[in-house]
């Protein structure tokens, strides 16, 4: 069959409508959906307290899920609309970026180090918490690391924190044996039962976990930090609108100090923010 060269002409133009058009009606970004479907899918874990946790009554609770709540309610202004609904999504320290990279969730919200190696599969939000990881011993447990040379050590299985423990524990060639846990809470149990000489977790969620032991007059906290955990919000790679408002919402909330309230509610008014976690919010509250 024959065609015209004004066919052929037509053809191309035809596709090349399509092609030009084709990402931005199959492939809508993230501001797009939230302007159509008036709700944003926030990530969350039941098994991350202090930051991404269920209360008594199955609740969503947490610094980083009030943070993403709060970023919600100024997404919400930001894009001009007038209610801007939650939807969460359960995930787990296994599939927690699968959930973003799948497109069921649009922000992870719990305690999530950005690392490079991450941002292969996932973008950042510009910084939310900072932290380090240490160690949580029995009162006649080992008092540094080098004293857990022969005994079993805790760490969450799966993390960023694990392999950071792995990693310390080889270049100090110190001999110990690395226990696994499925959750927070199993770890508090193995150290609460002697299963494990330490658990190695950020500081933050220790001190939360030894305050809601049972023994917790007989725990305590390692002074020194192993390790050093900068968090962020994961979402979607290559999104960089979305990236930007949520960059902006988080700005507005360190400039507007709501960010006090958020800590405040999570951790109680007699803790107050570390002097590293302070600056870390002034030089993010990035101008417009």
């Amino acid at each position: 069959m024959k065609w015209s060269i004004a066919r052929c002409l037509r053809m191309l133009s035809i596709a090349s409508a399509f092609a030009a058009a084709g990402p931005g009606l199959s492939e809508a970004g993230t501001v797009d959906k939230l302007r159509q479907d008036k709700t944003i899918r926030l990530a969350v874990r039941d098994d991350a307290p202090p930051f991404s946790f269920k209360d008594a009554n199955g609740q969503p609770v947490g610094f980083i899920v009030d943070l993403c709540r709060a970023v919600a309610r100024t997404l919400a202004a930001q894009l001009n609309l007038a209610d801007l609904s939650v939807v969460y999504v359960p995930v787990t320290a296994a599939d927690r970026f699968e959930a973003i990279e799948t497109g069921k969730a649009d922000l992870l919200c719990e305690p999530t180090s950005a690392t490079l190696s991450r941002r292969e599969h996932v973008d950042f939000s510009i910084a939310t918490f900072v932290d380090g990881a240490s160690l949580l011993v029995r009162g006649d447990g080992p008092s540094d690391f080098g004293a857990l040379a022969g005994k079993k050590v805790g760490v969450l299985g799966g993390t960023t924190t694990e392999q950071s423990l792995r990693d310390t524990l080889a270049s100090a060639n110190i001999q110990a044996e690395v226990v696994s846990a499925k959750t927070h809470e199993d770890g508090l149990k193995m150290l609460d039962e002697g299963a494990v000489a330490a658990y190695f977790a950020d500081r933050a969620i220790l001190a939360y976990l030894a305050s809601k032991s049972g023994e917790a007059d007989k725990l305590r906290l390692a002074d020194n930090y192993f390790s050093l955990e900068p968090y962020a919000l994961a979402l979607p790679r290559g999104d960089s609108d979305f990236r930007l408002a949520v960059d902006r919402a988080l700005s507005g909330i360190y400039k507007s100090g709501e960010i006090a309230t958020v800590f405040a509610n999570t951790f109680g008014a007699q803790m107050q923010p570390s002097d590293t976690l302070k600056t870390l919010y002034l030089i993010s509250a990035l101008p417009e």
